[in-house]
């Protein structure tokens, strides 16, 4: 007569681990804002520095490039410097979702969030 509900422990435990799957989210985010990375440009002459989240959070620039007639230079070593900080954020954080996705069990390559 219960024949056909055999699958509802099955939907209770898939969705017991979405639960789990949707607290180490959230546990990884904050642990990606006190992570930081730092790019660079200029061979060293302009640093940026972000969270993992990619949130810029510092900057230092080496005196000897401040020169008035090379302004546009020093302009594009700090977004140079800003980007390389982005993007490293970003594969900072492709490879804990990937940590994390292993950790579930999923197959290599998935990424996170779906």
């Amino acid at each position: 007569m219960l024949k056909g509900l055999g699958g509802l422990g099955d939907m209770s435990k898939m969705m017991k681990q979405a639960q789990e799957m949707q607290g180490k989210m959230a546990e990884m985010q904050a642990e990606m804002e006190n992570v930081t990375v730092t790019g660079e440009s200029g061979a060293g002459l302009v640093k940026a520095t972000a969270t993992a989240k990619g949130e810029l959070t510092a900057l230092d620039i080496d005196p000897s490039i401040f020169n008035k007639d090379e302004k546009e230079v020093v302009e594009d070593l700090i977004l140079a410097a800003i980007k390389d900080a982005q993007a490293k954020a970003q594969d900072r954080m492709q490879e804990e979702m990937g940590k994390m996705a292993e950790g579930l069990g999923l197959p290599p390559g998935m990424k996170l969030p779906f």
